[in-house]
């Protein structure tokens, strides 16, 4: 029996891209305490999951707060990878997250995927869909994010006098 070929993504026909080298450097002790996987990353969308253990509710359930954590985390990851195609230095901060919880998970691994709706020089946009490990829907986020241009360069830092 042969196995299935990898799923399609729309980072390549054969699957996503490899993870880019900044992010090994980005990555924030909240990502780590929560379990955070990134599995795909690009300005247009940023695939990752978290484990329901260790992210529940006192009832096992896992915690809506762990839906927003992850969705604004792949929204500001993607609203980070464009900006650093702006301009040197420049970043990205969450200013609006709007998330609806349609069901609850009490085991395996949320999985959310951040999609682009809006990638502007100071304003981006994304819709976050979290889904359990049967693909089924778990949640909906709206994320927007300020990007923050880079710092000019200080005069003469080019060498140039």
């Amino acid at each position: 029996m042969t196995e299935p070929s990898p799923t399609p993504s729309p980072s390549s026909p054969t699957g996503p891209a490899p993870l880019p080298a900044w992010w090994a450097t980005t990555a924030s002790a909240l990502d780590a305490k929560m379990g955070l996987e990134v599995t795909e990353l690009t300005p247009d969308r940023v695939v990752g999951s978290m484990p329901v253990e260790g992210n529940t509710q006192p009832f096992g359930l896992w915690h809506g707060g762990a839906s927003c954590v992850l969705a604004e985390t792949l929204a500001s990851i993607g609203s980070f990878a464009h900006a650093r195609t702006l301009a040197p230095g420049s970043a990205a901060v969450g200013v609006d997250l709007n998330a609806t919880h349609h069901r609850s998970v009490r085991a395996g691994r949320v999985t959310g995927t951040a999609t682009a709706l809006r990638l502007g020089r100071r304003v981006t946009s994304y819709e976050v869909v979290l889904t359990d490990d049967e693909g089924r829907r778990v949640g909906t986020a709206r994320v927007t994010c300020q990007v923050v241009p880079g710092e000019p360069a200080p005069a003469g830092a080019d060498g140039a006098e």
